[in-house]
């Protein structure tokens, strides 16, 4: 119901949420006042590489590709998003993690276990087929560290916060307002933007 929970804890589903901004504002709009939203979701270049291997390998087999791996908004995307679902002082921040692989069906499994399989609504809707996927695994083997043998996978765990508005928050305030100037506060001699160009 609205304005009805004090905080919402989103653990790495608004990633494959189908409507991001609309879900957003649902989550806004069911907080109370000053409410809390935590989020956290896979984005930037999560599975670049998979997704980048199922491209190549299904062009070159089939002629075409479908969408294997899905898009994945960055952290200013999502601090965007925040802002268009009406979100007080919101802030995004990334952890990126690094994980290597010996080989492509491993870090499927992984996926599979983790429920991130493929959600896209536009996907293909026939069994993916094995000269693909080899062609697939094959690919990221090639992109594999000489030294041990194994491929990298970036993970990028987008984290983010949003507040409901509420007239106890922090106000920016109005331009030419601020007390002392910012040189000053540096302790730097002020210059203008046309000294400064011109030196």
């Amino acid at each position: 119901a609205p304005e009805s929970v004090d905080l919402i804890v989103s653990l790495m589903s608004l990633h494959a949420a189908n409507d991001p901004p609309g879900a957003l504002a649902q989550l806004q709009r069911a907080l109370k006042p000053d409410g809390l939203l935590i989020a956290a979701a896979l984005g930037g270049d999560s599975l670049a590489p998979l997704r980048s291997a199922f491209l190549v390998a299904e062009t070159d087999v089939r002629g075409a590709a479908a969408p294997r791996v899905a898009p994945m908004a960055d952290a200013r995307a999502y601090g965007g998003l925040l802002q268009r679902a009406g979100f007080a002082l919101p802030v995004t921040d990334v952890d990126r993690v690094v994980v290597r692989y010996a080989d492509g069906l491993s870090l499927l499994r992984d996926l599979k276990a983790m429920g991130e399989t493929n959600v896209l609504s536009e996907r293909s809707r026939t069994m993916l087929r094995r000269d693909v996927l080899a062609r697939a695994m094959s690919l990221l083997a090639e992109g594999a560290a000489a030294e041990d043998g194994r491929f990298a996978v970036p993970f990028e765990v987008v984290f983010a916060t949003g507040w409901a508005p509420h007239e106890s928050q922090q106000k920016p305030l109005k331009p030419g307002a601020a007390a002392i100037r910012l040189s000053t506060a540096l302790g730097v001699e002020e210059t203008s933007a046309g000294e400064k160009a011109g030196s």
